[in-house]
């Protein structure tokens, strides 16, 4: 009916013309205006000017069924103070700006764009249907020093994590296979790391899947046992030249042959090493061989491969390779089932620093449900430089 302008932005008056009133309990248009009341809805900005909408709201008194009742705004929903088009924007702007930029862009609270963003969120994915899973993945990821640990579930044939649960025990996951079990979903595999708490959960709740130990924890296991070689070695070596070429290998020992840099002399650095000292020798080329596990042509071939380095770790001597061959056989069944399943907790690690990412530009996630939600449509989520 009218627009007006003020030193915060906009406001447009509108009203609603009588002959299109109707009763909000039986939908008579036999009614009276018992009363108005005056309400201001927030809308989509103009430009750069907010925008709000004034609109006095009639309450309304049906001659047909005698009630008293505040007509209904089909432009709101409930009781809210914006627009259905408004929460729409903030949705919208939410997949590429943290809750923090859209409100300072739309002049709101954090709490009303965190708000929005979660009630759309929960809406979309706050109970993921599990009943169509078939490979998953098992993880945690360390939050902090508020949150600490959580586990993820994520589903490895759309890549979506289908559960979050605080902690990193078999307590965490009591509640998705609650869910899983009702689902009936038929799970054939499952890729984990060496977690003793989630090997035992999988065995009681998923006896007949296949469980996959993921091939880059294994490796990352063995670079720490070469670190722990590496640091024995050099605390016992008394000539002082072993001392300085052994110092400063640390990155050299764990990086993979093809990425040394010639640049800096690292190939040669690393050589120098080695020949000096037999047992870090024998310990990076068994490094070097392990890689190739997975790269084998069958899961026969590959089952006589692990044995024969087995043996070669443990005629080795080397204390931390001798511990480190009877991990690869007590856990042997699940390395070669990758052979049957080629799958792993690689793309969790994708969800991981999406997480981070999250954190770091919106500072932290003070309501750990509204994390959790952020996680679940994560990978749906893009991002983007704004502003």
């Amino acid at each position: 009916d009218s627009v007006r302008y003020t030193a915060g932005g906009m406001i447009v008056k509108i009203s609603q013309p009588r002959e299109k009133l109707c009763c909000a309990c039986c939908g008579s248009s036999r009614v009276h205006i018992h009363a108005t009341h005056l309400r201001r809805f927030l809308t989509v900005p103009v430009g750069l000017l907010s925008t709000w909408i004034e609109y006095p709201v009639p309450r309304l008194r049906c001659q047909n069924c005698a009630a008293i009742r505040q007509v209904r705004l089909p432009f709101v929903e409930g009781q809210r103070r914006y627009t259905k088009v408004f929460e729409r924007l903030v949705v919208e702007l939410s997949r590429f700006m943290t809750p923090t930029d859209v409100s300072r862009y739309l002049g709101i609270s954090w709490d009303v764009a965190r708000e929005i963003q979660a009630r759309d969120l929960k809406r979309k994915y706050g109970k993921p249907k599990l009943g169509r899973l078939k490979t998953i993945a098992i993880d945690e990821i360390y939050l902090g020093s508020k949150h600490k640990y959580i586990t993820l579930v994520m589903d490895l044939e759309t890549g979506a994590v289908v559960y979050v649960g605080q902690g990193k025990s078999q307590a965490s996951l009591y509640a998705f296979w609650k869910r899983l079990k009702s689902s009936k979903a038929k799970i054939k595999a499952v890729a984990s790391d060496l977690s003793s708490a989630y090997a035992a959960a999988i065995r009681k709740n998923l006896p007949r899947a296949a469980h996959v130990f993921d091939r880059f924890h294994i490796t990352k296991l063995f670079n720490e046992k070469l670190t722990i070689l590496r640091r024995e070695l050099h605390r016992e070596a008394v000539d002082k030249l072993h001392k300085d070429v052994l110092k400063g290998t640390r990155w050299l020992l764990l990086k993979n042959p093809e990425n040394l840099d010639e640049k800096y002399n690292e190939r040669q650095r690393l050589e120098d090493a080695l020949s000096l000292n037999q047992p870090l020798a024998t310990a990076y080329y068994l490094k070097d061989e392990l890689r190739s596990l997975w790269e084998l042509s069958n899961k026969s071939v590959a089952t006589k491969y692990l044995e024969l380095w087995c043996r070669e770790a443990e005629v080795s001597g080397i204390r931390v390779l001798i511990q480190f061959a009877k991990t690869l056989r007590a856990h042997r069944q699940g390395i070669l089932d990758w052979y049957d399943y080629p799958i792993s907790t690689g793309p969790l690690e994708g969800t991981n620093n999406k997480i981070k990412l999250m954190q770091r530009r919106a500072y932290g996630y003070r309501d750990l449900n509204f994390l959790t939600l952020k996680i679940l449509g994560a990978h749906k989520s893009q991002h983007a430089l704004v502003g």
